[in-house]
This record gives C-alpha cells, sequence and structure tokens, in this order.
C-alpha cells in the first residue's frame, strides 16, 4: 500500500474470480491467459482500478498503447464528438476529414525531405503486410528480409516474420515464402559485426530478389534491443545498393516513447516506409503506413485498404494524441523518464547479480534478467517471479525477449515521478527477492 496503490482484497478479488469463471465458459481459451487477474473498471493516466476497488500503478501502458495515459481527457472528449456525428462510412465509398487529418499530420512528423502519402488501417500487422505488398509491388520483386528476434505480427505474413516460434507460430505452418532472417547486431548480444552483414546476406538470398528490408529500430517484443551503433546506418547504404525498400516498424517503439516521435530519428537513417500503430490512436485501432509518395502513387487504385481501415473515431483519437504530445511536451517528458528509470535501474544493476543488462532510448528501457554474468543463461523463471510478485503487490509490469527474461517499461508517458517511484520501490523488492532465490 502506498500513496497511489490501493488493495482491499486479495489478487484477485471476489469479481474478477467470478467474472474469469464466466469466461472460462465462452471465451476461446487462448485468449484466457492475461497478465493480470484482476478484470479493470477504470483507468486513468498511469493508474487502473479493478471491479473489486483495487488500484493498481500500470507500467503496461495497454501493452504500449497508451503513451497518452488511460483516458486522457481531451482524447475521449474528441472520441465523444465523433459519435455524435458519424461512426462510419468506409474512407474509400464516402471520405471524412478525420482521416485526412491524421494523414496530413503524420506526413508532416515523419522524416525525410521529400513528398509523403499515408495511408490508414486497423492495427499494427495489417501495417506491415501492406508495407510489404507495396514494397512487392513497386519493386517487382517478393523478397523479404526480417530479423532475429523480431515481432511484426500475428497474420500469415507477419508470423512469418516474427522470430519466436511459440506461442506465436507453433502449428500455424506452412508460411509465407520468401522471408529471410538475418542478425539484428547488437552490444549485448553481438553475433556478427556490423561490417560482416552484407556478406552475410550474400549467402542466403540474392539482393536482387529483395523487395524489403523491415526493421524495428528499436526491438519491441524482442526485449527492447537497441542496434550496435551503425547498424540502421549500414543497412540503409545496404538498401541503396542493391534498390531495396527500407520499412522501419515502429509499432511499438513510435508516437514518442524514445523521446522522438519516431524511433529512427534516433539516427541519422531515413526509411522509405513507416509503420505505426499502437500508441498512435491511444488504443483505438489504427494503424498508418506512410511512404515517399513516389512510392505510393505507384499503386493502383483499391490495390489497399479496408473497410474499417482509418475508422473516423479512432481517426479523432489519433489526431488529438498527436497533438497532445507536442502541446504537453511528451518527448522531452520520455527523455526525462528514461533517465529517472535509469537513475534506479543502473544502481539496481550494481546490486542484484541477475540483472545482466539496462538497456534503451528515452522511456523505452528494459532491463534484462540472466543466471550467470559469464554465461548470461536467460533466467526467464525468476523474470516471471518477479512479475508475479509485483501484480501482487499493486504494479503491472510486462515482460518480454525472446527468452521471456525482460522487463520492459511501456509506461505512460503521463506518469508522474511520484507514481514511478513508488512503483520502483515495489519493483525493487520483487528483484531483491528473486536475486535471494536463485
Amino acid at each position: 500500500m502506498g500513496t497511489f496503490i490501493s488493495l482491499k482484497t486479495a489478487i484477485p478479488g471476489p469479481k474478477s474470480i467470478e467474472l474469469a469463471k464466466r469466461e472460462a465458459k465462452v471465451v476461446a481459451a487462448p485468449m484466457c491467459d492475461a497478465l493480470s487477474p484482476a478484470w479493470i473498471a477504470e483507468g486513468h493516466g498511469a493508474l487502473v482500478t479493478d471491479v473489486d476497488g483495487n488500484t493498481f500503478i500500470d507500467l503496461t501502458g495497454g501493452w504500449g498503447c497508451l503513451a497518452v495515459g488511460h483516458s486522457h481527457p481531451r482524447v475521449t472528449a474528441a472520441i465523444k464528438h465523433q459519435v455524435e456525428h458519424f461512426l462510419h462510412t468506409d474512407f474509400t465509398s464516402v471520405p471524412y476529414e478525420p482521416y485526412l487529418t491524421v494523414c496530413e499530420k503524420l506526413a508532416k512528423l515523419a522524416p525525410g525531405d521529400f513528398e509523403k502519402s499515408v495511408a490508414l488501417f486497423n492495427n499494427g500487422a495489417e501495417a506491415i503486410e501492406n508495407a510489404v505488398k507495396i514494397s512487392r509491388h513497386v519493386t517487382g520483386r517478393t523478397g523479404v528480409v526480417v530479423f532475429d528476434r523480431a515481432f511484426h505480427g500475428r497474420t500469415l505474413l507477419t508470423m512469418t516474420m516474427t522470430h519466436k516460434a511459440k506461442p506465436y507460430k507453433g502449428g500455424f505452418g506452412p508460411f509465407a515464402p520468401d522471408v529471410y532472417r538475418m542478425p539484428f547486431v547488437t552490444p549485448y548480444h553481438p553475433s556478427i559485426r556490423v561490417d560482416e552483414w552484407e556478406k552475410l546476406l550474400m549467402t542466403y538470398v540474392d539482393p536482387s530478389t529483395v523487395a524489403c528490408f523491415v526493421v524495428e529500430p528499436v526491438q519491441g517484443e524482442g526485449g527492447f534491443r537497441v542496434p550496435t551503433d551503425g547498424f540502421l546506418e549500414m543497412l540503409r547504404e545496404i538498401s541503396k545498393k542493391y534498390g531495396i525498400l527500407l520499412v522501419a516498424d515502429e509499432i511499438q517503439a513510435g508516437v514518442g516513447r524514445t523521446g522522438k516521435f519516431f524511433s529512427i530519428e534516433n539516427w541519422n537513417v531515413v526509411p522509405d516506409i513507416i509503420c505505426i500503430a499502437k500508441s498512435l490512436a491511444a488504443g483505438m485501432p489504427l494503424s498508418a503506413v506512410i511512404a515517399r509518395k513516389d512510392i505510393m502513387d505507384k499503386l493502383p487504385g483499391s490495390s489497399i485498404g479496408g473497410t474499417y481501415a482509418g475508422n473516423p473515431v479512432a481517426c479523432r483519437a489519433a489526431s488529438e494524441v498527436i497533438d497532445i504530445v507536442e502541446d504537453e511536451h511528451l518527448l522531452e517528458r520520455a527523455v526525462a523518464l528514461g533517465k529517472l528509470i535509469r537513475s534506479h535501474w543502473d544502481t539496481w544493476k550494481e546490486k542484484y547479480e541477475i540483472i545482466g543488462d539496462v538497456r534503451g532510448i528515452g522511456a523505452m528501457q528494459a532491463i534484462e534478467f540472466i543466471k550467470d554474468r559469464t554465461t548470461r543463461e536467460p533466467a526467464t523463471q525468476l523474470n516471471g517471479q518477479i512479475i508475479k510478485e509485483c501484480l501482487h503487490h499493486g504494479v503491472l509490469v510486462a515482460g518480454s525477449g525472446i527468452y521471456g527474461n525482460c522487463i520492459r517499461m511501456l509506461v505512460s508517458l503521463e506518469i508522474t515521478d511520484e507514481q514511478l517511484t513508488e512503483a520502483f520501490g515495489v519493483m525493487e523488492t520483487a528483484v531483491a527477492h528473486a536475486n535471494e532465490s536463485r
């Protein structure tokens, strides 16, 4: 119990338990494995209150969808205003201004001194699928190069592009063809040198058959892995050399989480196509593909789209989110949060042997837990123990990493220093207990 955390029952409480019983009867079993057994009743900013009246500090941010926090009043007001006018038409049937406004704002924000075009979709996987479709149509090639530990979605193509077999791919084959996986070079998990990457590429695929490289500038589900200096610049150089389009997957890292609206802006790299989703519309289903206009203009009419793509209610939410990021100086706030997070976590690393690495950019930070600092063997079980202990003491934290041995910050950029400090008090206790039990 603290200033913000308030636990009135055991977790889960009786009302949450009753809801779980109803869930087990009708909800598909694969969907019944939530991080939290406590069912939400309301959320504001970085706080969540469950149906039993327990209040948690939420560091998961709707799995990265709530950079502006739960129920931001400006977002909810925009949604209410749109709902009172119309809910849907399909933009390619009867167009509407909210779609146009979001496209204008994203085109202006995206890096690159060239004209840009924007297409809106429903979620991150759709954005990635369409980025690949666009790349293949424009280049006349079929190959797609992705990276180890990447996550791009769960549709047929995007689960093929995703690295982790279980639970995302096991039993769901056969997979999409012409997808090739290459090393994502990082300081903590070195595989090859940056200057060796092109030679290795040539052993997997003829570059003249590759339509696009699809890369997360900072890997999300893979454990918030930041690339080695020069890696993204090398990808840009190699892609230009072979006429390959560079696609930046900003689904999780975008909308200010790294201190830049697009995480790729942390490097001197301008991609041909950018995909963005999650926090774009504060949890409403919306994604976008932003591309060079000369690329988009080569596609025939109706070749991309979707009935619900760019729903007007979601567009109004996104337009407001973009303005909030600027008006409330959330890019600067992400940088400040990153410093606060690291001030705690770097100290923990010195105290607790199970912490192998602390990494990230801005508020997009992660801890990797290991059994031994020499072998760097993943401490998956200890990570799960920490997450569970935090939950039962009022803090929701998200795991990640291909071995499930990382904790990542998907926190709202609206969280206060006091809320984060209270949450970290709980979290450090859990880390200390795990360190003792190893």
